[in-house]
């Protein structure tokens, strides 16, 4: 027996059109057509800055020499490179959908994103507010910036927000995508 699955191939719904209407109404736009959602441009460009702004808080946290001396800049360190290697495969994944023009609202692929950008944003916002916390201790409390590289430290905590703040529209949108399901 020889039967397609929409999984394999997959199938549009059929506009829906009012009998008696009309025609006054707008088209409503889908949830898959919204921009910043899995396999749109949008998306892609929230993955690569994503991607550039965790892989310049690595960098500049790890090329200063007393960060392992810290556990919150260790912290920030290994969650800049997850927030890194996740959004860089996810990057790859939706340039893949758009080259092949795919769809990439399945259940179980979007569940996947969600649950990843889920934890990975929430490390990465976790580390950045320690390592904010710590800057502000050595900068502030005790007076020591001359002996440490505080102007790395700030720079690397501000370039983990900014890796975070783009990782939260990714995640709210696919959540949202998950809840009106």
């Amino acid at each position: 027996m020889n039967v397609s699955h929409s999984s394999i191939h997959p199938v549009e719904d059929p506009p829906t059109t009012d009998g008696g209407g009309g025609g006054n109404n707008p088209p409503r736009i889908r949830m898959k057509d919204l921009q910043g959602m899995p396999g749109t441009h949008g998306g892609l460009v929230l993955r690569l800055s994503q991607f550039a702004f965790a892989v310049a808080a690595l960098l500049v946290m790890a090329t200063t020499s007393d960060f392992p001396s810290v556990t919150a800049f260790c912290y920030l360190v290994a969650a800049a490179a997850l927030q890194s290697l996740w959004s860089l495969s996810l990057a790859i994944v939706d340039i893949y959908a758009l080259l092949v023009r795919r769809s990439l609202q399945n259940y179980q692929v979007v569940s996947l994103f969600t649950v990843g950008d889920g934890i990975t944003s929430t490390l990465t916002f976790a580390a950045a507010c320690a390592s904010a916390g710590i800057t502000v201790l050595i900068d502030n409390d005790f007076g020591s910036c001359g002996q440490n590289h505080c102007v790395q430290f700030e720079t690397a905590t501000a370039m983990a927000f900014i890796s975070w703040f783009s990782a939260l529209p990714s995640f709210l949108l696919n959540f949202w995508s998950l809840a009106s399901r």
